[in-house]
């Protein structure tokens, strides 16, 4: 995989990782080309279409569409089963994922991927074994935010808990 992009039916990007070097000016310019042709098209259209020297595969959910970039001779059927497991690992975290769940734990939605995928490529099949670990990282935060809070409000000189 090149690239996934989560962007809204309004156009507006919500998540974007890309697997292969490109500038900034690069990345937005595909980003814009690729979110006008994805927004033109019709409901009822293949989801897979040909662009430049890539195979475009995307889904809709809701209000939000996921996007990936995939190499020519890459299988269009598994990027579209790739794009389906992170979405059931977003709604299996978030509780039935939305739109606003992403702008407002972006790095939640990251951090999940990460896990799903590395360098564009499956990492994990299990969705348990994705969850479990985005489950130890939480518990981890929480561990690290209440010893923080513990040291700030019993004072410097306490000894960790």
């Amino acid at each position: 995989m090149q690239f996934m992009l989560l962007f809204s039916r309004q156009g507006k990007l919500r998540l974007q990782k890309w697997y292969v070097p490109l500038s900034d000016k690069e990345k937005k310019k595909i980003t814009r080309e690729l979110v006008q042709t994805v927004l033109a098209r019709k409901p009822k259209m293949c989801s897979f279409l040909e662009w430049r020297d890539l195979k475009i595969v995307y889904k809709r959910y809701a209000s939000l569409y996921f996007c990936c970039a995939i190499e020519d001779q890459d299988n269009e059927l598994i990027t579209l089963e790739i794009i389906h497991r992170y979405v059931e690992l977003l709604d299996k975290y978030f509780g039935s994922v939305c739109e606003l769940d992403i702008i407002f734990n972006f790095e939640k939605a990251y951090f999940i991927l990460d896990e799903f995928l590395l360098g564009g490529e499956v990492q994990e099949t299990s969705k348990k074994n994705v969850l479990k670990a985005i489950e130890q990282a939480d518990l981890l935060q929480e561990n690290v935010k209440y010893k923080g809070h513990y040291f700030i409000w019993q004072g410097i000189n306490e000894a960790p808990l």
